[in-house]
């Protein structure tokens, strides 16, 4: 058996872009793709100041398998994370501590895992970015098995290489590539009203002058 590579052929997405999402919350991007693309919350970072701004390459991973994870990283680009479909399986961690050094020596942004990881401490210590479903210390098998680069659902969100992945403390949205642009503008355009509404509640306003107040009736 053995690691099968779908073609690689997504657009890169503009240093500028990039730059613009990052100071972009999941939460105002997944609002702007409306109130969807969001992962679901069981996928966490290992610590909440950790961020992730890339697009992504994935890999499909049988249960307890982690052979597409290291071919994985051995054929992304630096700057991208890598977005693992491991089943959701919660019982074998598919990655560890000789992976991060690994990762961090190609330059990988981070990685979102649908599944287990062990060795936290050092992920965290080696600063990557690194979202996952659980913590388990047994360690996985390597039957070279699973693909990278083609169509993965991890948290119940569908991912192709390319996608732009979002995942802060509030977990992880994924921006489909062909919205990039689009989602930007919106989730700027939410920001600047947000700016507006804060400072009319630091004025003393309230959220009834802005959106109206809820009617309220006796029980």
């Amino acid at each position: 058996m053995s690691v099968k590579q779908y073609p690689v052929n997504f657009k890169t997405i503009p240093a500028a872009t990039l730059k613009a999402y990052a100071d972009i919350p999941s939460a105002v991007a997944s609002d702007c793709l409306a109130r969807g693309q969001t992962m679901q919350g069981a996928i966490k970072p290992l610590a909440r100041s950790m961020r992730i701004c890339a697009q992504a390459r994935t890999a499909e991973c049988p249960v307890g398998d982690n052979s597409a994870i290291r071919a994985a990283i051995g054929l992304c680009d630096a700057g991208q994370v890598i977005v693992v479909n491991a089943q959701g399986y919660e019982s074998t961690a598919v990655f560890g501590g000789l992976m991060t050094l690994y990762a961090r020596e190609r330059g990988v942004a981070g990685l979102v895992i649908d599944g287990a990881v062990r060795d936290s401490d050092e992920i965290i210590e080696a600063g990557l970015p690194m979202f996952a479903r659980a913590i388990c210390p047994r360690g996985p098998r390597k039957y070279p098995a699973g693909y990278i680069d083609g169509p993965v659902s991890v948290g119940g969100v569908a991912i192709n290489a390319g996608d732009l992945i979002l995942g802060d403390a509030d977990v992880v949205t994924v921006v489909p590539l062909a919205q990039v642009e689009t989602c930007l503008a919106s989730a700027q355009e939410v920001l600047h009203k947000e700016e507006a509404i804060l400072d009319t509640l630091k004025s003393g306003g309230s959220l009834a002058d802005i959106y109206g107040a809820v009617d309220v009736e006796p029980v």
